[in-house]
This record gives C-alpha cells, sequence and structure tokens, in this order.
C-alpha cells in the first residue's frame, strides 16, 4: 500500500564506503549493478542556487550530501542508520534538511545540518514528531504537514520562532505532488513571499480525489479553497518564483488526463494552460521571469518536458519521450535539469543540452536489458498497457509477474536493480499497469474505488495469458510478486488461482485487510477508508471478500513473504497472520523479516533480499522445486 512501495527495502546499518567504491569484477552482474552509487535529484533554493542537497546510496545507505557547486566541494551530512527518504534545502541555502526517521517505520522529526559544517539541529521546534506529509520553505517561513493518530496537523515557522499549529483534519492534508512521483525541493507549498501556504484537503471527506485551500502563514486564515466537485481530484505543483506574483500552477482531471491550469490567487482566476498533447500532462516548475512553465508529459510509461510560453501558448520540446523523469527543475539562469533513467540505462543527473551536471562517486552502473511496451485487454474490455523484459536467448522464457504497489502508481521505463537481478537469471519480467494504476487517466485509476484487489488480479493475469499467446512466456514456468500493494494482489492471485503460478515472492503484503487497517500509518487508514467506501467495520463484507487471509485454504503456491518489523503501512502482524493460516491449510510458505519498515535504503540489505528471492525462483521456478 502507498506509492512509496518498489523495488528499495529497509534494512540496519550502514556499509564502509570503501566497500562501495572499490567494484568487485567478481561478483555477479546484478550484485555490481547494487555496489554502483545511484543519486537522487537534488533540491536547490532559489536564492542559493549553487548550494545543493542531494541523495546517494554510495555510502552504502541512502544518506544526503551537501554540495557547493561553486567551489566544486561536497560532504556527507546524515548518518541515519536506515537512510534517508526526504532531503531539501532552506530558503536561504545554508542548511541542508532531512527527515529522521531512526526506526525505518517512517514517523520522526525534521532536521537540518549547515552546509560547512556542524551537528545536525531539530529544524522546526515545537512541532511534534510524527508521519511527514511535505514541507516547503520560503524566505523566513518553513511550513510542514505532520500526521498522528488523531489526524493531521499543518505547522509553520515564521521568522525563526517556534513552530505553531495552522491547521487540524482528521482526514488526509498533504504538501507536496502524488501522482507524480519526484524528487527535490517541493515548490508547491509556500508563495515566493512566504505569505501563502497550499495544502491538498479531502474533498467533503474523499482522500482520493483533494481539493486545494490555501491558509495565511501567519494567522492560519482560509484565504481560498479551488474544489472540482465529487470524483474530480486537483494537485498543486508550483508557486510563481516572482515576488508578488500569487500564480500557482495546478493540475486538474476534468477531461479524464490530467491538464495543467493556473490559480492567480491576486484574482481568482483560473485558467487552463493549453498544451496539444496526448496522455499526462503536469506543470511542474517555472522559468524565472514568471513567464513559461515547465511541463512533464507521460505518455504510456514514458516522459518528455516541454517549455510552455504562457502568453503565446508555444511549446518547445526539451526532452523528447524517453524513459522516466524522476525530478526536474528549472535553475535560475533559465537551464533545466532533471534526472533521467530507463528500464536499460542507469539514472544521470543532465541539463537541457543532455549533458550530465551532477554524478555520485564510485563507479558507474552496468546497463541493463531493455523494456518493450505491450498491450492487453482486460476482462472488463479496457486497454492495458504494461511493459516487458527478456533475457537473452530464444523465447519461451520462464516468466516473472511483477506486480506494482500503490495502488496509485505505475510501472515506468525506469531503471530498477530488482528487475535486472532477475533478468540476469535468464527469467522474463512483465509489469502490467492493471487498472487503478496512475498515467492513463482518472476513470482508469478509479476503477478500482469499491472494487479493490480482484480487478488487479484480472489484469496481472491478462498481461499474462498475452505474452503466452506471444510465445514469450513458458506456461509451465510462471510466477508472481511484488512490494506493498503488489505484495497484497500476489497473495490474493494465489487464492484465487491456486494451480497459475509455480511460485510467489509476497514483499511487505496486505494478507489480512481488517488487521492491517487497525495498525497502519494515518494517511494509509485515510486512504483506505476511501478506496473502500468506509472503514473495514464499515464494509465488511468487501474486506472480506477480497482479503487474501479469505483464500488461504486454497493457497497451494510455494510463497516467499519478506516482513518489515516496523512497518507501518502493511504491519507486520497482519501479513503473519496470512502465514500462519496458509501453513495451516498445509502450503508451503518461506519467511524473511529484517528489522525496520516497509522499504530500505541500505544496499547490503537490499542486496540479501533479493539474494534471497533469487535463491527462492532459482529452486520453484528454474529447477522445480
Amino acid at each position: 500500500m502507498g506509492g512509496l512501495a518498489g523495488p528499495a527495502h529497509r534494512g540496519p546499518g550502514i556499509g564502509p564506503a570503501a566497500t562501495l567504491r572499490a567494484m568487485d569484477e567478481q561478483a555477479p552482474l546484478w550484485q555490481q549493478r547494487f555496489r554502483a552509487p545511484i543519486l537522487q535529484f537534488p533540491a536547490w533554493s532559489r536564492t542559493a542556487p549553487d548550494l545543493l542537497a542531494a541523495i546517494s546510496d554510495e555510502s552504502g545507505a541512502d544518506q544526503v550530501y551537501a554540495w557547493d557547486l561553486a567551489t566544486g566541494t561536497r560532504r556527507r551530512v546524515s548518518d541515519e542508520a536506515v537512510g534517508v527518504i526526504h532531503a531539501a534545502v532552506t530558503a536561504d541555502g545554508r542548511r541542508a534538511v532531512w527527515f529522521s526517521d531512526p526506526t525505518g517505520d517512517e514517523s520522526g522529526t525534521w532536521v537540518s545540518a549547515p552546509f560547512e559544517g556542524g551537528a545536525p539541529e531539530p529544524l522546526l521546534p515545537g512541532a511534534p514528531s510524527g508521519w511527514p506529509e511535505g514541507i516547503a520553505f520560503a524566505p523566513g517561513v518553513v511550513a510542514t504537514v505532520l500526521s498522528d493518530r488523531s489526524g493531521f496537523g499543518v505547522y509553520a515557522s515564521v521568522g525563526g520562532g517556534p513552530a505553531k499549529e495552522l491547521f487540524r483534519d482528521v482526514d488526509s492534508v498533504g504538501i507536496g505532488l502524488s501522482e507524480w512521483e519526484h524528487e527535490g525541493q517541493d515548490r508547491s507549498g509556500l508563495s515566493a513571499d512566504g505569505s501563502l501556504l497550499c495544502v491538498s484537503v479531502a474533498q467533503d471527506g474523499d482522500n482520493l480525489h483533494p481539493a486545494l485551500v490555501v491558509l495565511d502563514v501567519r494567522t492560519g486564515a482560509e484565504v481560498a479553497r479551488q474544489a472540482d466537485g465529487p470524483g474530480f481530484g486537483l494537485e498543486a505543483l508550483a508557486w510563481s518564483p516572482v515576488p508578488g506574483d500569487q500564480r500557482l500552477a495546478f493540475c486538474h482531471e476534468l477531461s479524464d488526463a490530467v491538464r495543467a491550469a493556473l490559480w492567480d490567487l491576486g484574482t481568482g482566476e483560473r485558467t487552463d494552460v493549453q498544451a496539444d498533447l496526448p496522455g499526462q500532462v503536469f506543470p511542474i516548475d517555472w522559468w524565472p521571469d514568471g513567464a513559461s512553465l515547465l511541463l512533464l508529459h507521460r505518455l504510456d510509461g514514458r516522459d518528455g518536458l516541454y517549455r510552455c510560453e504562457l502568453t503565446s501558448g508555444a511549446l518547445r520540446e526539451v526532452l523528447p519521450q524517453s524513459g522516466e523523469v524522476h525530478g526536474a527543475g528549472v535553475r535560475p539562469d533559465g537551464r533545466v535539469w532533471f534526472r533521467l533513467s530507463s528500464g536499460s540505462t542507469p539514472p544521470r543527473i543532465l541539463d537541457g543540452d543532455g549533458r550530465e551536471v551532477l554524478r555520485p562517486d564510485g563507479p558507474r552502473t552496468p546497463e541493463g536489458r531493455p523494456y518493450r511496451s505491450f498491450h492487453c485487454t482486460s476482462p472488463s474490455g479496457d486497454r492495458v498497457h504494461g511493459f516487458v523484459v527478456v533475457p537473452e536467448g530464444e523465447p519461451p522464457f520462464p516468466m516473472y509477474m511483477k506486480v506494482h504497489g500503490g495502488p496509485s502508481w505505475l510501472y515506468q521505463d525506469t531503471w530498477m536493480r530488482d528487475v535486472q537481478a532477475v533478468v540476469d537469471q535468464g527469467i522474463a519480467v512483465a509489469m502490467v499497469n492493471y487498472r487503478g494504476s496512475t498515467g492513463y487517466g482518472r476513470r482508469f485509476r478509479d476503477l478500482i474505488i469499491g472494487n479493490i484487489g480482484f480487478p488487479e488480479v484480472e489484469d496481472t493475469v491478462a498481461g499474462l495469458d498475452h505474452l503466452i499467446a506471444e510465445g514469450i512466456a513458458d506456461p509451465k514456468r510462471t510466477s508472481i510478486g511484488g512490494w506493498s500493494w503488489g505484495g497484497y494482489t500476489t497473495l490474493l492471485a494465489i487464492g484465487l488461482h491456486p494451480d497459475r503460478f509455480v511460485c510467489a515472492v509476497g514483499g511487505v503484503p496486505v494478507g489480512d485487510y481488517a488487521q492491517s487497517y487497525e495498525e497502519s500509518a494515518p494517511e494509509l487508514q485515510a486512504y483506505d477508508r476511501s478506496l473502500l467506501g468506509g472503514t473495514v467495520h464499515e464494509v465488511p463484507d468487501l474486506v472480506r471478500e477480497r482479503s487474501p487471509i479469505t483464500y488461504a485454504d486454497r493457497v497451494k503456491t510455494p510463497t516467499l513473504v519478506l516482513v518489515g518489523e516496523h512497518d507501518t503501512r502493511c504491519p507486520p502482524r497482519q501479513a503473519l497472520n496470512w502465514v500462519d493460516a496458509v501453513r495451516a491449510a498445509g502450503a508451503e510458505v518461506e519467511v524473511y523479516t529484517f528489522g525496520t519498515g516497509h522499504v530500505s535504503y541500505v544496499v547490503d540489505e537490499e542486496i540479501r533480499q533479493t539474494s534471497r528471492i533469487l535463491e527462492f525462483l532459482e529452486k520453484h521456478l528454474l529447477s522445480g522445486g
């Protein structure tokens, strides 16, 4: 559950940097890919753009590094045992910021450290610990949303004073992006002068289709609200960088596909940004003069970038449709930076001329096998898109159906080390963007509201049938696996189709839906209420019908289940309930536990987990058990 679900997993300890930099050329190719460092998209402030904060795993875990472009110096500023998820820079550019999450349960506090050196300090004295729902910076102002068991609180510190609560709700409140996953500094929260704060809020209790509320940072008073009505959500993306200009770039879904628009808080006027492009269009940043927008264009799991002149409506291509853009922004000098990867090509931080502008300290990542798009038809008659990656050799291949998390997420043509590790073993990997995925319009995404589980399983099986008919997949050697919601779909699939898969891998899955809801983080509970149509107690028949544990006595498929001991997205007890029930019915289940939460940002732990999965697939899929 939750869009963060994916191939990375948290674990204890930080491996020594020297080990990571000294690539073992005798190690399997997949391990070499994990040992080669990956750099996330950097954050910077508009007032000091040469000072950057970026997350890299070159030390053995994702940690924050402070970069000074003017002097060419860089240093590691965080030392979090379980790694770091979020990194940012204060508005004055003097401090690197990250979220400190000691146990990996994704709750904690925001901290910061000076770029020039010094120990980390709390960023927002007066704000409680909690689960982070976004952060924003403007000169003299820091604002954040933190959730706890009582709800969602908006906090702001003005002029360096203690943080004060401005707003609270029992339903979801957030700052920042959701459908367009990105790294780097968020520019959707605070206006350029720091006087206004935009947050997303549940629309009449609907956490899936948010409205936008703008608050006065100093008083907490509501200044304005924008909502498109039941079933239609809004997403704030970036305020104009020009002081005094109160235009906010956001996106809506009134025409089904995501489309860019502007909201002028000064006049109240709302206007669509005209961009004649198929697929989804996100306005992700502004040029410094406020006359142009940087648009991200997403179509069938591949991204492109455009500059849109607001007066004329002219579009100029910055990046052709290729791979995944995971982080992009316009520098104060007008240059565009972005993070680009594809299925076969590891991520790089590039500028609009295709030049690499930042890279981590360590060896280059060996490339992998390319992704190919395919389409099939779901039992509902909907067009379903996916990707397939095949090893060298002639088909048909043993097949691993990799199911994405979320469910409000999608697989793109992007670099995933765990996918390449499986392909290296001679196994093809297919990734279906089932009904409920983002990237294909509002209607497609919302088809699973009140109808969870079954559509995801149906579409994954339809994708497998398509690849068997194509001659790519060997029908006698098929497996399924996924993380988070992908783990939930996996466990449900082997209960509904006990004879279909040779083996299965459920990473941090939902096995007992009712129990999972009771122990999940507040944001996940709010999401579930809107997805299900109520709490698990209000729709018990639906929850029972769509919970994997209901079908435990039908499971025949040997399964590997991976569990995070401090997971608050898919808590461990409910997953182990499923394990106990399946074992009691006589099926084979292996369990791997790790000592933190839902995901890992420690390389050694990622390698341990991947090794266990590959051994399991070798035993059951390749060697016949």
